[in-house]
Parts: C-alpha cells; sequence; structure tokens
C-alpha cells in the first residue's frame, strides 16, 4: 500500500470511528432505512417520521419510571388500545405475557425488586408494582378519565415520591417538556457540574415534578 492509499485509509478509519460515537448519524441511517422501506410499501413519497430524534440522559429512578412508563403508554394516549396488555408492539405487553407464563422476556432487561445493598443488574422496581402503575395511569389517562384520581394510588408512588397529578402530567408530557437530562433537581444540577453547563432546560419542571418533597 503507497503512502497515498495509508493517507486515505486513516482518513476513512477516522470518519468511521467518529460516526460509531456519533448517536444523531446512527439514528439517521436507522431512520432513512425505516422510511425507504414504508414508503415502498406504501407507494408513496415524502417525510415518515414527525421530527429528530431526542435524546435524553435518565439521572434517577424517578426519571426512568416516568420514561418507561410514557413509552408504554404511547397506544392508549393515542387511543389505539384501551389497556397496556393489548397494546400491540410495546415492551409492557410482552412483560404481561411473559409473565402470565411465569417467564422473563427474551432482551429486555428484567426487574430486581427496590434498590437495596447489593444490588443485582437490572431495573431498580418490582414488577408488579411497575404493571399496576402503568395499568393505573393507562386508566386515568382515559378521556373518560381525564383529571379523575382513583383513591387506589399504586404503592411505587409513594415510595418514588411522586405526587399522583404530577405522575400524570409526566405520562402525557415527558418528551415535550424535558430536554437532554431529566430527573430530580438535584440529580441534574450534578449532572450539569460534570458536563460543564450552566443551565439545563427544563430544570423548573424537574423541581416541581420530579424531585421529592421537602421535609422538615
Amino acid at each position: 500500500m503507497n503512502p497515498k492509499e495509508l493517507v486515505r485509509l486513516e482518513e476513512v478509519a477516522t470518519e468511521w470511528r467518529e460516526r460509531l460515537m456519533d448517536i444523531s448519524w446512527f439514528m439517521r441511517m436507522l431512520n432513512e432505512s425505516i422510511a425507504r422501506q414504508a414508503n415502498q410499501e406504501d407507494g408513496c413519497t415524502g417525510r415518515f417520521w414527525e421530527g429528530r430524534f431526542k435524546s435524553q440522559a435518565l439521572l434517577d429512578e424517578r426519571a426512568l419510571a416516568a420514561c418507561m412508563a410514557y413509552v408504554d403508554l404511547n397506544p392508549i394516549r393515542a387511543k389505539m388500545a384501551d389497556t397496556p396488555e393489548t397494546s400491540d408492539h410495546t415492551s409492557i405487553q410482552r412483560r404481561i405475557s411473559a409473565a402470565q407464563d411465569g417467564k422473563q422476556p427474551q432482551r429486555l432487561f428484567p426487574f430486581a425488586s427496590n434498590p437495596r445493598e447489593s444490588m443485582p443488574v437490572g431495573l431498580p422496581f418490582q414488577l408488579q408494582d411497575y404493571l399496576e402503575l402503568v395499568d393505573w395511569s393507562g386508566r386515568c389517562l382515559r378521556e373518560n378519565k381525564r383529571g379523575t384520581i382513583d383513591e387506589q394510588l399504586p404503592p411505587i408512588l409513594e415510595r418514588l415520591q411522586i405526587d399522583p397529578r404530577h405522575w400524570l402530567y409526566l405520562s402525557r408530557n415527558l418528551e415535550s417538556r424535558f430536554t437532554s437530562l431529566v430527573g430530580a433537581a438535584h440529580s441534574v444540577r450534578n449532572a450539569c457540574q460534570q458536563l460543564g453547563k450552566r443551565w439545563a432546560q427544563g430544570i423548573h419542571d424537574c423541581e416541581r415534578y420530579l424531585s421529592p418533597p421537602i421535609t422538615s
């Protein structure tokens, strides 16, 4: 290989290293292939995705629970399903189906119960608590239940110290109201300090909806 080829090889290798670490490039390639296939199947042209992808760092278990439930409740908010178990193409449906057979769904992270010392690898919740949370949230998100708070609140809300009304707000608005950092206000401030950022957009919503109440 001559010197010019070596120089070109190094340029290509550098470019691919940058791309392999670039989530924007990865999502652009992924979305483009899906859009081409969908347009071919539907016999049309034009945009397939509504907009750019959104990348959010989930800084604590409150943010993790809110994001998981927000995604699992997408079909219910869109009025494509009435219950979590009938919500096609969701992880909650797969978890419910597997749980009925006493199994853990493949390729989904297992639930490892509540946080404690010597915590095993897994989601920091109990599966039953999470299923109850999503089911309760879905019932409250239905059109005929708008604004209604059931007296039988899931215990996980108390453990996470999230007000039920705040939780329902998160179930509807997590993606639109929060930007790159999601979590309790102190978690966001710590992340900003580590990243060298002076301010995080949405910090006030983090303070209101994801921060535990101050006790004297």
